[in-house]
């Protein structure tokens, strides 16, 4: 079960090292075996906060623990894992447990003794047999991935087929991946037992594709919505017209712009933007005005733009 290693020693993530070891010693005094007199409860505690400070007082393992968090720490690293170069014989020896401190170095096990600085310095694993190996590793599962795609704004409407390539297992591998329509930012599809692979023969975990869309200049995403940007002029803007738009699937369409419309004014076409993933219809698909004002007008122009400044326009 996962546990909060900061917690368990009383400290906090801002703990140095010395703050550290100086938690630990408190504790050990506390709960060592020879403390406690068999007491198996006192006896799990002690392997507890033994398990706690072999990781954090070691700056590689405390800093994979800070980045992952317990409970994927934990299904990195085996207990061999967590307890590997970890002497806790010389560490208790250093607290006064052993070697004329006061204290024997042993640990009941089943009934036996065995010396604390046995395997590598950790009581808590028997040997296996004549090789002195350790207790079997539990299977853990591997870590999910995500993998992001880049996806055409047709593609985002149709699907596509897409071959991608993975790591997995120390093998590079080729996959077929099937992208349904609809697959916007802030979704994602599962692909399951394509993430890493697990350890000690557990399963691999999942693969997960989302999109990075890769849109032309004049179009935008908001959700399932498609916002394309249309140029008018400035007299189709005030007058009113009819303006030729190719929607994103490829239809033209003469859409009204009523007399008056403004600047970013949307004239929405309804269900001609992405389909939902799930298939309940498509979003919509807004034409956002852009009213395009003349830097330089010929004389003409500048003559007309003039009366209708005295009128008052």
């Amino acid at each position: 079960m996962a546990q909060d290693y900061y917690k368990t020693l009383g400290i906090d993530k801002t703990a140095t090292a010395a703050d550290i070891k100086k938690a630990y010693r408190k504790l050990a005094l506390k709960y060592h075996p020879d403390k406690t007199k068999g007491d198996k409860d006192l006896e799990d505690k002690f392997k507890t906060i033994s398990e706690a400070y072999a990781v954090l007082s070691d700056p590689e393992k405390r800093k994979q623990y800070d980045t992952y968090g317990s409970a994927d720490f934990q299904q990195k690293y085996s207990q061999e894992d967590i307890f590997r170069n970890f002497d806790l014989g010389d560490i208790l020896k250093e607290f006064g447990f052993a070697g004329g401190g006061g204290f024997s170095s042993s640990f009941k096990q089943g009934g036996g003794r065995s010396s604390f600085s046995g395997m590598g310095g950790n009581p808590f694993f028997q040997n296996a047999g004549p090789g002195g190996g350790y207790g079997r590793k539990s299977p853990a599962r591997g870590k999910d991935l995500e993998y992001e795609i880049p996806l055409s704004l047709d593609e985002l409407i149709h699907g596509a087929g897409k071959t991608i390539t993975i790591s997995q297992g120390g093998q590079t591998k080729a996959i077929e991946v099937k992208i349904p329509k609809g697959l916007t930012p802030g979704k994602k599809i599962r692909l399951a037992g394509k993430g890493e692979s697990g350890t000690h023969g557990g399963p691999a975990g999942n693969l997960y594709i989302k999109s990075s869309p890769s849109l032309p200049q004049d179009i935008t995403l908001e959700g399932n919505d498609i916002l394309m940007k249309k140029d008018v002029r400035l007299t189709q803007a005030i007058l009113g017209d009819k303006v030729e738009v190719t929607t994103p699937s490829g239809k033209t369409i003469n859409l009204t712009l009523p007399p008056g419309t403004g600047q970013k004014a949307k004239l929405r076409l309804p269900g001609m933007g992405i389909p939902h993933m799930k298939g309940n219809g498509c979003g919509d698909l807004y034409v956002v005005i852009n009213i395009e004002i003349p830097k330089s007008l010929d004389s003409k122009q500048r003559k007309l733009i003039r009366e209708l400044k005295e009128t008052g326009l």
